[in-house]
């Protein structure tokens, strides 16, 4: 640890390598845990062990880091910007697999983020410019004692390393090379097999094996020894259970092991035996979620598992059981979002995340016509739950390699309503015409009123009121038609509101929007309620009721936290702000815009571009200013920006009102942000640094600093200086 620490201080890219279970993760958590402090910004933790492909590493750095942006900018270029003037330290883990991918990925952060170090595990070298390998090496002699006896002991308590034993311990510490993995998969065997058993075996299984290998690192094949030995230590049942695990990607629940590790002699009710014996046998990691019990396989043991499933020539059947079970898990999520359970099935769908790229992946590489009806289905997660940019690239895909069909069909209307979100409207355009054509020829009158309601949405962003207008009426007669009641549904006649709000019929947009939300009362639907929640707002703030329409963005905004929908996030903020303007509040409203204008540029155009949509936003922009005046204005918008996500949801929903400035009876005249800067001038600090502790722009901090004159009455920062070092006396 220490000499992983002395080389980060040195090197911008360290890359800890080594055979698997040697401890690389360990120590990178470790490391990352003790150099924290040493970080502005601090340690962030980044698994890739869990991704498919290379084309998702960046998805996956994003995801983790907490960056979202649904809209169609390059991913890799948004978290350059998004880290651009950050002091940190990324670990990324388990690197092997997408080395390339997360090579042209370091290379680009290293040269893009001036403040950021890496620390990689992976069992290769990255080959980027800079980088600095360390190779982990196995336990010395006493440590590896040490780690028997205590792992001995979790499963024996009567376990003593002494005098008596040492010699046999220290023998099998030898035989398993030092290696950590190996040595706990050997102690946790001490609950049924004496110390000597447990010696004669192991040392018997390694003579053996050692014969068979020639060539390549000696403990390599001491790794794949000690988990061979292990494996041969389990009873059959736990072997196929092992080998058939293996094909999960992340965690994975009890009823989708039954699912897709039964079948051929195995009964789903034996299943739960066997998987406890490798919990058991410290094989199987079991971890508790608010959803229940979940499992997963160490990664080393995971790709030891792979191999003897592909060895017995079964992988093909188990990926497609893992395919079936991930394909119809979404379908009853689909099914099921149109109900009470969807903020659950949102916190599941984030669980079995790695899984169903897992399926999509395979999927792609077996069979077109599933991807696209999987990569479809999954609209709820894509549009409804803040994954705009990857559901953009599985339906992409899915379109591209699909015959024409009805399956096609709604993934080109899916696709066309998240680029429709992303604002991305030529592209949505034309994947919309091109599914009403298809649906018209065909006759599928699914896909025709579908895509015809998210056309109209395409036609009201792009201000062309009466197109959409007259959209709307054909999507709404078409899903009346049919019997359709769903979010879709819903949204038909919020959208529809949202237009007549902008012909100023606001008699009909409450009317529309009252029938949405009731269906939505009625089946517990709250993702789409929440957008007609909005309009009422919108329609209450017209009609000057204030106190009611401020009541109801602040519903709808905390409805959409719950999905973490980053769009109705910001149109709810969006709505606040206009409320608070109206209501005289000028510096609340000006924080709130502020805020928006960051979580835009996750989302898109700015109020999608539109006219309609962007007038009260330039109308609320506008009487802030004259209330505040220009520089007080541009100073408390620059506040909100500062504000991260969920500091801006608190603060528009009324949680916390920290970052309102002080009232005037309060003993200082400085906000809290002020009062941050103004204790860095205390401590010596630059503008330059200032801006670089507090993870703002110069120009940010610069103006903090005038503001913090301009109340005080100083001229210069020693002044300040000098006041806070009083008022700290």
């Amino acid at each position: 640890m220490a000499e992983v620490r002395r080389l980060l201080s040195e090197s911008r890219l360290v890359t800890l390598t080594g055979v698997g279970g040697v401890g690389k993760t360990r120590l990178a958590l470790r490391v990352g845990g003790e150099t924290s402090r040493a970080f502005r910004d601090g340690v962030w933790f980044v698994d890739l062990g869990g991704v498919t492909e290379p084309d998702l590493v960046v998805h996956s750095v994003l995801e983790q880091l907490g960056v979202h942006d649904d809209t169609v900018r390059r991913h890799r270029t948004v978290l350059v910007e998004h880290l651009r003037d950050r002091q940190m330290l990324m670990v990324l883990d388990n690197c092997e697999h997408v080395v390339e991918a997360t090579a042209d990925l370091v290379s680009a952060l290293l040269r893009g983020v001036p403040g950021l170090r890496g620390l990689v595990t992976s069992r290769e070298r990255l080959g980027v410019d800079g980088e600095h390998l360390w190779q982990v090496t196995p336990l010395p002699r006493e440590p590896a004692l040490e780690l028997f006896a205590d792992r001995a002991t979790a499963v024996e308590p009567g376990f003593v390393l002494d005098a008596r034993n040492r010699a046999r311990v220290e023998q099998i510490c030898a035989l398993l090379g030092g290696i950590p993995l190996a040595v706990e998969l050997a102690a946790v065997r001490l609950r049924v097999l004496s110390l000597d058993h447990l010696l004669s075996r192991l040392d018997d299984t390694f003579r053996v094996l050692a014969d068979g290998k020639r060539g390549g690192d000696p403990r390599h094949h001491t790794l794949h020894a000690a988990v061979d030995w292990s494996f041969h230590l389990c009873t059959r049942a736990e072997q196929v259970l092992w080998a058939r695990a293996s094909v999960f990607a992340g965690t994975f629940d009890l009823q989708a092991a039954e699912r897709v590790c039964s079948g051929d002699s195995v009964a789903p009710e034996d299943v739960l035996r066997s998987l406890m014996g490798l919990v058991d046998k410290s094989v199987v990691v079991s971890e508790q979620h608010a959803s229940g019990t979940r499992f997963r396989l160490l990664e080393p043991l995971r790709q030891y598992g792979l191999e003897k499933l592909r060895a017995a020539g079964r992988e093909q059947v188990v990926r497609e059981r893992h395919r079936d079970h991930f394909t119809e898990w979404a379908e009853r999520r689909e099914q099921e979002w149109f109900g009470p359970a969807q903020p659950q099935i949102f916190a599941l769908t984030r669980l079995e995340h790695a899984n169903l790229r897992c399926a999509l992946d395979f999927c792609f590489e077996q069979d077109g016509d599933q991807c696209v009806h999987l990569a479809g289905t999954l609209w709820f997660y894509w549009a409804g739950c803040g994954m705009l940019g990857e559901g953009r690239h599985w339906l992409d895909r899915a379109v591209a390699s699909a015959k024409p069909g009805p399956s096609r069909a709604k993934a080109l209307w899916v696709n066309g309503y998240v680029a429709t979100l992303q604002g991305d409207i030529p592209a949505s355009t034309r994947m919309l015409d091109e599914c009403r054509e298809y649906a018209l020829a065909s006759g599928d009158v699914s896909a025709l009123a579908y895509s015809t309601h998210r056309l109209a949405c395409t036609h009201l962003v792009g201000d062309d009121l009466d197109l959409a207008e007259s959209l709307f009426e054909e999507a709404m007669r078409l899903y009346r038609a049919q019997g359709t009641v769903n979010s879709h549904t819903m949204l038909a006649g919020v959208e529809r509101a949202i237009s007549a709000t902008f012909r100023h019929d606001f008699v009909s947009a409450e009317r529309l929007c009252t029938e949405a939300r009731a269906v939505g009362e009625e089946h517990g639907e709250l993702w789409a309620q929440a957008y007609a929640i909005w309009v009422l707002a919108l329609c209450a703030w017209v009609s000057g009721d204030l106190a009611r329409a401020d009541r109801l963005g602040r519903e709808c905004l905390r409805i959409k936290r719950s999905f973490h929908d980053l769009l109705g996030i910001v149109l709810a903020i969006e709505v606040l702000a206009w409320i608070s303007a109206s209501q005289g509040d000028a510096v609340r409203a000006t924080t709130l815009l502020g805020a928006t204008n960051e979580i835009w540029q996750s989302v898109g155009y700015p109020m999608f571009g539109s006219r309609y949509f962007g007038a009260p936003h330039g109308d609320c922009e506008s009487v802030s200013v004259s209330a505040l005046g220009e520089q007080e204005f541009r100073a408390v918008f620059r506040k909100g920006m500062d504000l991260e996500l969920e500091d801006a949801i608190a603060f528009a929903i009324g949680e916390e009102q920290a970052q309102d400035p002080a009232p005037a009876a309060s003993p200082t005249p400085l906000t809290r942000r002020e009062q941050q800067v103004a204790d860095l001038i205390a401590g010596g600090m630059s503008n330059k640094e200032i801006a670089a502790r507090l993870v703002i722009a110069r120009r940010t901090a610069e103006g903090h600093v005038e503001r913090i004159l301009q109340k005080l009455g100083f001229t210069s920062r020693a002044q300040i200086a000098t006041w806070v070092t009083e008022r700290r006396n």
